[in-house]
């Protein structure tokens, strides 16, 4: 049992697991602006053009069961809003995160050269071919 706890501690003192954490309670915070921007901005602008708030919308059925389908709707323009919003910022990230490794490949050097003589490819500031023993100048 003690092993198991240190194991759980350490999974839970990484970096991954304390990012994922940030970012669900983040999540959480912005689905409830998301979910206020719906209800109480775009669905009463698309209200004046149908003529009612989408919440309004229901069937009842048989006189007893009662289905708010206009609730559903709803939930999907939230969803749309949502993924609408993320995948923006990740093509951002992605974007930005281009830009940077390029910057670091321009920087790089290359390690290897081709010695004139057999064609192998060798260390650049090697003197000697170790394939073929040639000399090799400047």
């Amino acid at each position: 049992m003690k092993k198991f706890l240190k194991e759980f501690k350490e999974f839970i003192s990484r970096g991954n697991v304390m990012d994922m954490a940030v970012g669900i309670i983040i999540g959480g915070a912005f689905t409830s602006i998301v979910s206020s921007l719906v209800s109480d901005i775009i669905n009463p602008i698309l209200g004046l053009f149908g003529g009612m708030n989408f919440d309004q919308l229901k069937i009842t059925l048989l006189g007893e069961a009662t289905l708010y389908y206009g609730r559903f709707i709803t939930a999907v323009i939230n969803f749309l809003i949502m993924a609408l919003v993320i995948f923006v910022i990740i093509k951002a990230m992605n974007t930005a995160a281009t830009k940077f490794h390029h910057k670091e490949e321009e920087k790089q050097e290359p390690t290897t050269k081709k010695c004139p003589f057999c064609k192998s490819e060798i260390a650049v500031d090697a003197i000697r071919c170790p394939h073929c023993t040639s000399v090799l100048e400047d």
